[in-house]
């Protein structure tokens, strides 16, 4: 099992709802593009890459349960396995169900397609409850938020990657969203 810098103070790795009401109203997931999942994919298959089987997990919103859809009908087209396919609510009471789903077979990485605020509530509880690695996870665009390492708590999305709508990708070093253009762009 994984651990946060320390448990928080009650013990419960939730977002206290003073904390939430400072972040505001998070943005809702945007259809997914084909540029961003060619570019999911390619995060998943790097050269000499041994990654097969993948777990995806959801928000139960249109565009989220849409693109992890077309992800997992992608990867079984190229010879790779979904071993699950979890969703959650946008709020629930400890989302230990899901995260622990999510983790059960122990898959090669992790696929998220989500809104940012159920996803950091989840986030806590897998590296609070279970042995997930966010350096062994990527996620659609919807997750790209610069507010989002923070509302899930010091390098709780440390090493998380993901993929931009215009095919670019990112990455979350500690507290930091970094972003970099798609390959073969002057931008």
């Amino acid at each position: 099992m994984s651990s946060l810098t320390g448990p928080p103070a009650s013990g419960s790795p939730l977002i206290p709802a003073e904390e939430l009401a400072a972040y505001g109203d998070l943005p809702r997931p945007a259809p997914h593009t084909a540029p961003e999942l060619d570019a999911l994919i390619g995060l998943l298959t790097p050269a000499r890459s041994r990654i097969e089987t993948v777990a995806v997990g959801h928000s139960r919103d249109p565009a989220s349960r849409a693109a992890a859809d077309a992800f997992a009908a992608a990867w079984k087209a190229r010879g790779g396995r979904v071993l699950a396919t979890v969703d959650w609510p946008e709020s629930a009471a400890s989302w230990l169900r899901p995260a622990r789903r999510l983790t059960a077979e122990e898959p090669d990485a992790w696929v998220m397609a989500a809104a940012p605020l159920g996803f950091a509530q989840l986030a806590r509880r897998l590296r609070h409850s279970t042995d997930w690695d966010p350096a062994r996870t990527v996620a659609f665009a919807a997750l790209r938020d610069s507010r989002l390492p923070a509302l899930a708590g010091p390098d709780t999305l440390h090493g998380l990657r993901g993929a931009t709508a215009e095919g670019g990708t990112w990455a979350v070093r500690h507290r930091w969203v970094t972003s970099y253009p798609p390959p073969g762009s002057t931008a």
